[in-house]
């Protein structure tokens, strides 16, 4: 008989791919982690967070999560819950101490939004073209994660927010756990990537 513990159970978490058309198409919010931050310091990410207790249960939890941590990291209102499409969604593998599902929500900009980071946990805040901030973290001068990049890879597909809405919606995408990593990012206890189609890459 074993008696050995199982892997902990992933903690719940969501994030926020908030989309508005600009000067050149298609833009997405980043946020920038504190340098201070156990987490992630100083890397630019969606804004999200981990599920808490009053968020609720099972979907809508997710769903209230997202929009709640998107006020709170880039002071963005006016996101229906309702209205997330859900574009992708990660799971940490086994082994790893710290373990997330995290649900990964499109959503279009809420008219004359002006992010604006909260200066704890996030100390910046910006629009990108997704070919931008790729080019950026190409060329070292901004700090990228796996599913950042993977995300960005996947939207830099899309000339315009209504083209990507439209595509995403009614996506059922299904968690997949990462290949190993080389790198140090890469060893970060985060998920793995979907194809923006909902199917494993």
């Amino acid at each position: 008989m074993n008696d050995e513990p199982g892997p902990p159970p992933p903690r719940a978490s969501a994030t926020v791919i908030l989309v508005r058309d600009g000067d050149a198409g298609l833009e997405v919010l980043l946020v920038r982690r504190t340098p201070e931050a156990r987490v992630l310091a100083g890397v630019w990410v969606f804004p999200g967070g981990v599920v808490a207790r009053d968020d609720g249960h099972d979907e809508p939890a997710y769903r209230a999560a997202a929009v709640r941590e998107l006020a709170e990291e880039a002071d963005v209102h006016g996101v229906d819950p309702q209205d997330l499409l859900l574009f992708s969604r990660w799971v940490t593998p086994d082994g790893i101490a710290a373990r997330y599902d995290t649900h990964f929500y499109l959503a279009p900009a809420p008219p004359g939004a002006q992010p604006r980071a909260d200066g704890e946990e996030c100390v910046d805040a910006d629009w990108f073209a997704p070919g931008a901030a790729l080019a950026a973290a190409e060329a070292g001068r901004m700090a990228l994660v796996r599913p950042t990049l993977t995300t960005l890879r996947n939207l830099a597909r899309f000339a315009s927010a209504q083209e990507l809405l439209e595509h995403a919606d009614g996506l059922a995408p299904v968690p997949v756990p990462p290949a190993p990593g080389s790198g140090e990012r890469e060893r970060i206890p985060l998920p793995g990537a979907l194809s923006v189609s909902g199917r494993p890459r």
